[in-house]
């Protein structure tokens, strides 16, 4: 909090503080120069050139000791006193973009240790005007070292310079930390915790608006029985005995345990798959032999269950095979829900107003760069409601949130939009000003046959969903604000969407913003039972599957609407990222999951 006080903390001049943080820039000075230059020397003339080689390079300093014979050794040893230096630290503890310099002589700490970025530091000193002249307008000057959290420069991602978005992926548990350079240099030194602390902005933003407008924050069901909007492919839960040595067991059940025990072959070969990485990579470390040995007959013990289950399942017949379901955790099948909506107008038939928030998973393999295979959702629904009440709540809601951002996450913003995007602030701007544009699917697709002046790559008929790049010409060079896209073909829309009067078209609506195109679906829900019983069978959907949400069309129905965020895109839109596996801490995506 030091770095956030207007004064960037010149009123804290002679304070003893205890500060803690990792290093994200470092140097090396001589102490002798120090006192010459009185304090007062520029940054850009600490040392002589060779002094910075030998100082902040470890590697060119043994290079120099044993390539430079015995002549270079004598010097070090003979005649001469060891050298005093100040180590120069920038480090950061993210409560501020803004880094804290502090100074610490190696008399207390050695620089070896204290140089290497991302190096953690607790330590105890008085705030000084800065020694150097240079942008700081406060600096430390330690006293005692608490705490040094070291480096291995070898091995420690970050240790280089540049790092690009894409790279750091594969090292999300570090990314936060980092100052990374993007793809196409757009991103020059974006920090990544920005994004995140913007993306905790967005997220306190939303709950004060639901709050503000008397919504209740509720919780739905991530294992579901239900498969809920009939469009996304779902992850089915299975459960089996493969660990059947008690809880918290990583002992593999050995091969003469019933196979019957085990509830699928491909789940035993993905972890066959999984057991024989982890044995390749054993083999280039340097692990023990130990460790390798039991990985090995991890994977053998393994390896012969599978090879059992397999013997018996071709040998079973179909009169002694026993049930799909028998060794299922739960009674029927489970899925990890791709929206708790239905559950949610649920809860809204008894507390009217209602939100939830959470992950949602979809199992479709293509690749996006605006979905994962987990979504970060705020799904909402508004008891006594039509269209037109949803539409509003949701243009209302995107106001609020731009606003709230713009206020409260200047700092971030700013660091983003200069290193960035800078288009953000402008944006996000144009967001809480005019109101959005409103048209129907038809009227969109007329507007956009009339296009002459570019050429779409797929072609805009009725009936078919509008791509990426109908909906940015809409946005960006049509109507050049946010467009409210509403009287969707009932094919397009999941089942429990209310029919319209024509019968052809239903009452839902997708929100378009600049940048990220659909960032709102929303829709009024099918309230009259036998629209919905015959949509459910329009759609392929089994009836039995749905029993329960029937019931609430029969018992004490009400006419209710609502809306579903994609969080993550969201997130895109007000940090001016454009690839969603970077606006998450752990992105999960087909073909990766790391942690």
């Amino acid at each position: 909090m030091i770095m956030e006080r207007e004064d960037g903390g010149l009123g804290l001049v002679d304070q003893r503080v205890v500060v803690g943080g990792w290093v994200k820039f470092s140097r090396e000075v001589r102490k002798d120069f120090m006192h010459m230059s009185g304090g007062g020397a520029k940054e850009d003339a600490d040392v002589k050139c060779g002094e910075v080689f030998r100082s902040k390079i470890p590697f060119l300093r043994s290079f120099m000791q044993v390539f430079g014979g015995n002549n270079a050794q004598a010097k070090e040893k003979v005649g001469s006193k060891p050298t005093h230096s100040i180590s120069l630290l920038n480090i950061s503890d993210g409560s501020s973009v803004t880094s804290l310099q502090i100074m610490v002589d190696s008399s207390i700490a050695p620089a070896s240790q204290l140089m290497p970025i991302g190096t953690c530091i607790l330590a105890e000193g008085v705030l000084q005007k800065p020694s150097i002249q240079g942008k700081h307008a406060i600096e430390l000057k330690v006293e005692k070292m608490l705490h040094i959290g070291i480096v291995d420069q070898e091995s420690y991602p970050l240790s280089k310079k540049k790092l690009a978005l894409a790279g750091l992926r594969d090292h999300a548990h570090f990314r936060p930390r980092t100052t990374t350079t993007g793809q196409a240099g757009w991103l020059t030194g974006q920090k990544v915790a920005s994004v995140l602390k913007v993306r905790s902005g967005l997220n306190q933003a939303s709950h004060n608006f639901f709050h503000n407008h008397g919504f209740v924050h509720v919780d739905v069901p991530i294992i579901t029985a239900t498969k809920t909007d009939g469009f996304s492919k779902s992850f089915q839960v299975l459960t089996s005995n493969i660990y059947a040595k008690g809880p918290g067991s990583e002992e593999p059940a050995s091969a003469d345990e019933s196979a019957t025990d085990i509830v699928s072959l491909d789940t035993i070969k993905l972890l066959i798959a999984e057991k024989s990485k982890k044995v390749e990579e054993l083999k280039r470390s340097d692990s023990s032999k130990e460790a390798l040995d039991a990985a090995v007959q991890d994977l053998h013990n393994i390896s012969l269950l599978a090879d059992e289950l397999e013997a018996k399942s071709k040998s079973k017949s179909k009169t002694e095979g026993h049930s799909e379901t028998e060794n299922l955790f739960f009674s029927n099948q489970a899925f990890l829900t791709t929206s708790g909506g239905l559950h949610l107008e649920s809860l809204a038939s008894a507390l009217g107003n209602v939100y939830a928030s959470g992950p949602r998973f979809q199992a479709d393999k293509f690749e996006s760069k605006k979905h994962l295979a987990e979504n970060w959702m705020i799904e909402t629904e508004i008891a006594f409601s039509e269209l037109e009440d949803a539409m509003k709540c949701a243009e209302d809601f995107i106001k609020f949130v731009s606003n709230w951002v713009l206020k409260n996450c200047h700092e971030d913003l700013l660091f983003l939009f200069e290193r960035g995007d800078k288009a953000i602030i402008d944006r996000l701007n144009s967001m809480t000003l005019a109101p959005f544009e409103k048209i129907t699917y038809e009227t969109a697709v007329e507007v956009l046959n009339k296009v002459t002046d570019k050429t779409f790559e797929t072609k805009i008929e009725l009936g078919v969903a509008l791509s990426d790049e109908h909906e940015r010409y809409l946005v960006d060079e049509l109507y050049k604000k946010p467009v409210i896209i509403f009287d969707f073909p009932k094919e397009l829309k999941p089942f429990n969407v209310r029919l319209n009067d024509d019968g052809k078209t239903v009452a839902a609506f997708d929100v378009i913003l600049p940048k990220v195109g659909t960032l709102v679906r929303g829709s009024q829900k099918e309230e009259r039972v036998n629209h919905l019983s015959k949509r459910i069978d329009e759609m392929g959907q089994r009836k039995d599957e749905y029993v329960w949400y029937l019931d609430l069309c029969k018992q004490g129905t009400v006419k209710h609407s609502g809306f579903n965020v994609m969080f993550d895109v969201m997130v895109l839109l007000a940090t001016g990222l454009s690839d969603v596996r970077d606006a998450v801490p752990f992105p999960r995506h087909h073909g990766k999951l790391h942690y």
